[in-house]
């Protein structure tokens, strides 16, 4: 099959790559000519590059399959200025990380001019053209059976994992990498929660380890009495040197809470032991958020989740205003004096 791709990024670039070497042919959408010029160079024949929006669509066969790989404040509109540009029985597709609402909102505009659409949510980072991409589908069924052959080119196939016990007979497409979750948005509403818990699994192991990292503390701060602080009661229970680097390795190796995500803290940790080159800023790109909306909006109690978002937000700065307040007031009532940041 051809597949049209629009943003040649890690993860668009990627996937192109992926499709090709599976046999596949792909058109690819850029506006930095170097990005296409370098695919080019790399896949030789059974990849064109553009710069030109109306001259990526004229290369696709018909019906086209173009799939949209940009951020998602841009997605917007750069589907509806391809959308004008295609023809009943073409196919777009989202696969980065839009809101679910907007897919339903899509979905129903693309509608009545005919052409078909499908939210993917991707995951599979930059380590994805090795691994394969795990993708969640939202859309018609139909556009889902017609695009098999290249979903199975991109998800990461049934190498990936052993099979769940009790699992007989063919295996199912979830078994391979890829799902059909629903109509239009199901797909982006599985990857919302995928990357809230994502959120939640990442702190858990961040807080875990940064325990272990202070487990030395009755050893660094003995001897040390404040007014203005509550003391250690017990220094002798925190006098343990661990090597937290070593601990991400063992964890790895039989661990229940062993994980891709650990082996690639562990990997991390081996590079920075110290984490000096980090500043601990860390952003969130939208889908947390939606993913605690949607517990409200449905009753659904998430704690961890929740917890994980808001560190996310002081990771920033975002509770500075609200600390300083903490401050003043407990100077304002009990004369307390701010200590210096240890």
């Amino acid at each position: 099959m051809q597949l049209g791709m629009i943003g040649l990024g890690r993860m668009g670039a990627n996937i192109v790559r992926r499709i090709v070497l599976d046999g596949h042919t792909a058109v690819g959408y850029e506006r930095h000519p170097k990005h296409t010029g370098e695919l080019s160079a790399e896949l030789g024949a059974n990849f064109q590059g553009s710069t030109d929006l109306a001259d990526f669509v004229s290369r696709l066969e018909a019906p086209r399959v173009v799939w949209v790989m940009i951020p998602a404040g841009a997605t917007g509109t750069v589907i509806t200025r391809v959308a004008e540009l295609l023809e009943p029985g073409d196919l777009i597709i989202d696969g980065g990380n839009s809101r679910y609402h907007e897919d339903i909102k899509r979905a129903a505009q693309l509608k009545p001019q005919g052409i078909h659409y499908l939210d993917i949510g991707t995951s599979g980072g930059v380590f994805g053209l090795v691994r394969g991409y795990c993708l969640m589908i939202g859309g018609e069924a139909e556009q889902v059976r017609y695009l098999d052959p290249l979903l199975k080119s991109i998800a990461p196939g049934l190498g990936a994992a052993e099979r769940t016990p009790g699992r007989d007979g063919a295996p199912s497409p979830a078994e391979q990498g890829y799902l059909h979750c629903g109509p239009a948005g199901a797909g982006h509403f599985v990857k919302m929660v995928h990357n809230g818990i994502e959120y939640g699994v990442m702190a858990a192991y961040a807080e875990g380890l940064n325990i272990l990292h202070k487990a030395n503390y009755g050893a660094t701060h003995a001897g040390e009495f404040s007014a203005e602080e509550t003391p250690l009661e017990h220094p002798e229970y925190y006098g343990y040197d661990i090597d937290v680097p070593e601990v991400a390795e063992v964890w790895r190796r039989g661990s229940v809470i062993a994980s891709w995500l650990l082996d690639l803290t562990a990997g991390a940790l081996h590079g920075d032991p110290n984490l000096e080159s980090f500043d601990g800023r860390v952003s969130d790109s939208g889908e947390g958020r939606w993913t605690i909306d949607a517990a409200i909006d449905t009753g659904v109690p998430v704690p961890v989740l929740s917890s994980a978002l808001f560190a996310r937000f002081s990771s920033r700065g975002e509770a500075l205003y609200a600390d300083k307040m903490l401050s003043a007031m407990r100077q304002a009532f009990g004369g307390h004096i701010e200590l210096p940041g240890k």
